[in-house]
C-alpha cells in the first residue's frame, strides 16, 4: 500500500511525525527504512540515527564507545549475570523502546537497591527482555533541544525540569508527571528556562555535549537530548530523542519560542534541511 501510495502521489518530500507504529516504539525507524527503500527524501533524522538512538541500551554503548557520560546500565540477561556488588546505587527500570515514561508509574516503586529487587519488578513484565535497568542520579534533569541552521545544528535554550518535590521523593519524570494534569507531580515538575549567573559553565557544558550527540549520532533536522546532574555537577546523557514531538505545547516548540523562532521558521528550517538533503 506504501508503495502505492508513493507511485501515485509522487511526494517531494515527507514529513517524519510518527513516534510509533501499531503501538509499538521498536517500530520507529521502520518509516524511514522504507522512505529510505522508495527514495522519498524526509524530514529529521536518517533510519540509522533513529534507530541507534532509540534502542536504549545500543544508544548507551554507542555514548561510551564515544566518550559521553551516561548512568550505569543492565540488561536483563546482563543483571542475571551480575554481582550484587555492582548494584551499588539505586536503579530504576525502563522500557527498553518507548519513551514518554512508558512504565515508570508513581503509584508504585521506582527505585530498587538490590540485583533481587530489580530482576523481580523485570519479571513482573510479560516480557523481561523489553526493559532495563539504569543507574538513579540524584540531582537536576535538563533536555536541550536541537536544530539544523544555516551555519550547522543550533542549540535551543537550556530547558531544566525543576521538582518541586518533598526531600524523600525521588526526582523522577514518571508518566504522571507528563501525561496526567491534576496529578501531584505534573503541577510540581515545571519547566524553567532561567538560570543564576552561577550556572552558567553548566550551561556552556551541556550544550557541548548536546552537540557531541548530534555528531556522534549523526542527527540532522532537529533533535533533542535529555540530561540528568548530579549534585557534582557530573553530567550524564540519559537520552537522545531524534523525532522530538513538535506539537505546539511540546518542550521543544517551547524552546525554540524561547530563542526567539516563530512557529513557521521552525518549519522552515526543517523543510530546508530537507531540500539540502534533496539537493
Amino acid at each position: 500500500q506504501l508503495e502505492q501510495l508513493i507511485r501515485q502521489t509522487e511526494p517531494a518530500f515527507v514529513v517524519n511525525l510518527v513516534e510509533t507504529l501499531f503501538a509499538d516504539g521498536k517500530l520507529v525507524h521502520m518509516g524511514p527504512f522504507l522512505f529510505d527503500h522508495f527514495k522519498v527524501a524526509y524530514a529529521g533524522c536518517s533510519a540509522h540515527s533513529m534507530y541507534l538512538s532509540s534502542h536504549k541500551i545500543l544508544s548507551k554503548q554507542h555514548m561510551r564507545m564515544n566518550g559521553i557520560n551516561t548512568p550505569a546500565f543492565f540488561s536483563y540477561r546482563d543483571l542475571l549475570k551480575a554481582k550484587e556488588t555492582q548494584i551499588q546505587k539505586p536503579f530504576l527500570v525502563k522500557s527498553l523502546w518507548e519513551h514518554a515514561s512508558y512504565g515508570l508509574d508513581e503509584n508504585k516503586t521506582l527505585l530498587f537497591s538490590t540485583k533481587e529487587e530489580l530482576l523481580d519488578r523485570m519479571e513482573q513484565e510479560t516480557n523481561s527482555e523489553a526493559f532495563f535497568c539504569e543507574e538513579y542520579i540524584h540531582g537536576r534533569e535538563f533536555n536541550l533541544s536541537v536544530i539544523d541552521g544555516p551555519n550547522g545544528p543550533e542549540v535551543l535554550p537550556v530547558a531544566e525540569i525543576r521538582f518541586e518535590y518533598p526531600p524523600e521523593k525521588p526526582r523522577i519524570l514518571g508518566y504522571k508527571a507528563k501525561w496526567e494534569e491534576d496529578s501531584f507531580e505534573y503541577k510540581h515538575t515545571v519547566r524553567s528556562f532561567n538560570f543564576p549567573g552561577k550556572d552558567n559553565p553548566l550551561l556552556l557544558d551541556l550544550e557541548k555535549v548536546a552537540l557531541k550527540c548530534w555528531k556522534v549520532f549523526d542527527l540532522s533536522g532537529y533533535a533533542r537530548v535529555d540530561f540528568r546532574v548530579d549534585e557534582n555537577d557530573n553530567i550524564f546523557v540519559l537520552e537522545i530523542n531524534a523525532n522530538p514531538c513538535i506539537s505546539p505545547d511540546g518542550g521543544f516548540v517551547a524552546a525554540a519560542c524561547r530563542a526567539g523562532l516563530s512557529d513557521e521558521e521552525v518549519v522552515k528550517r526543517i523543510v530546508g534541511g530537507i531540500k539540502k538533503t534533496i539537493t
